[in-house]
C-alpha cells in the first residue's frame, strides 16, 4: 500500500467516526487509527462540515475554471524539473519525514527527540486538518487536472488511488496552511517565512499536477477554518505551550544553511 494511499484512505473512513475526549497528558498514548495516522485533537468534537462553507468549485466554461487552466497550463514546464522533485517531497506526509516541510522557514530540526511536543502537535493536528476537508470533498467530487490534461503526476504510484479522490478541496493544501498557522503562533518572528512556505506547499500541489488552483484556495480556507476551531482545545494549547517552550531553548538544532538555500531557490521557479 503506498504512502498517500494510506493516509487518504485512513481520513476517509475517519469522516463518520465518533470517537471519545482525549486527556490533558499531552504525551499520553494516543490511538493509532491506522498506517501512522494519530486521532487528532478534535476527536469526538462535532466535525467541522467544510461543503457548508466552502463554496462549489468553479463550473465548465466559467472565468473561474479558464482561471484553473491557466495556472496549471502554466506550471506543465516544471515537469522532471527541480521544482517537480520538491513537490513530489512535499507529497509525502508521513512521519518523520513531514518534519522536514518547515525546518528551513522556522530555522529549526523538528524531530522527536528534539521537539517532542512540537512533533506530538504536527502529527495529531495533521488529522483535524486533513480531516475536514472530507465533507466538501465528498460533496463535490470534483476530478483532478491530470484527468482532465492527460499529463503526468509527480508521484505515479498513487495515480490511482487520486483518479476516485475527490479534488476540492485540496487536504494536503489544508494541512499545510494549517501546519504554517500553527507555526506562525508559535513563532511570530518568523511568520512570514513560515507562511511563505506554507503558500510553496500548496502550490505544489499544482506543480504536481494532482490539484487545481481553487482547489488548494478552497484548502487552505479549511485549513485556516480548522486552525480556528483548535483555539479552543485545551489539550492542543497545552501542547502549544510545551511546543513554544521547545523552540525557545537553546539546544535545538538548525537545518543545514546550503540545504535552505536550495530550498529557496527551488521554490522560487513556481512563483
Amino acid at each position: 500500500m503506498n504512502k498517500l494511499f494510506s493516509i487518504t484512505l485512513v481520513l476517509s473512513a475517519l469522516a463518520a467516526c465518533q470517537p471519545q475526549a482525549p486527556s490533558l497528558d499531552i504525551f499520553g498514548p494516543v490511538p493509532e487509527l491506522g498506517h501512522g495516522l494519530m486521532e487528532g485533537y478534535l476527536h469526538g468534537e462535532p466535525p467541522l462540515n467544510s461543503a457548508a462553507f466552502v463554496p462549489p468549485p468553479p463550473s465548465e466554461g466559467s472565468a473561474r475554471q479558464q482561471a484553473d487552466d491557466a495556472a496549471s497550463e502554466a506550471l506543465r514546464s516544471l515537469e522532471g524539473s527541480a521544482r517537480w522533485d520538491q513537490a513530489a517531497i512535499d507529497a509525502d506526509l508521513h512521519f518523520p519525514a513531514a518534519t522536514s516541510i518547515f525546518a528551513c522557514a522556522l530555522g529549526t530540526n523538528v524531530s522527536e527527540a528534539e521537539t517532542p511536543a512540537l512533533y506530538r502537535l504536527l502529527q495529531r493536528s495533521l488529522t483535524d486538518l486533513g480531516l475536514a476537508t472530507y465533507p466538501a470533498k465528498k460533496a463535490h467530487q470534483r476530478a483532478r487536472p491530470f484527468l482532465i490534461n492527460g499529463e503526468a503526476i509527480c508521484t505515479p504510484d498513487e495515480r490511482e488511488l487520486l483518479e476516485t479522490d475527490g479534488s476540492y478541496p485540496s487536504g494536503h493544501s489544508a494541512i499545510g496552511w494549517g501546519w504554517a498557522l500553527i507555526l506562525s503562533q508559535l513563532a511570530p518572528e518568523k511568520a512570514e517565512a513560515l507562511l511563505a512556505r506554507g503558500r510553496a506547499y500548496a502550490r505544489s500541489r499544482m506543480v504536481c499536477n494532482v490539484h487545481w488552483m481553487s482547489d488548494t484556495e478552497a484548502g487552505m480556507a479549511v485549513g485556516a477554518a480548522a486552525f480556528a476551531r483548535l483555539q479552543n482545545n485545551e489539550l492542543f494549547q497545552a501542547t502549544m505551550d510545551a511546543a513554544r517552550a521547545e523552540l525557545s531553548s537553546a539546544t535545538v538544532s538548525a537545518p543545514d544553511a546550503d540545504a535552505c538555500e536550495q530550498e529557496a531557490a527551488t521554490l522560487a521557479l513556481s512563483d
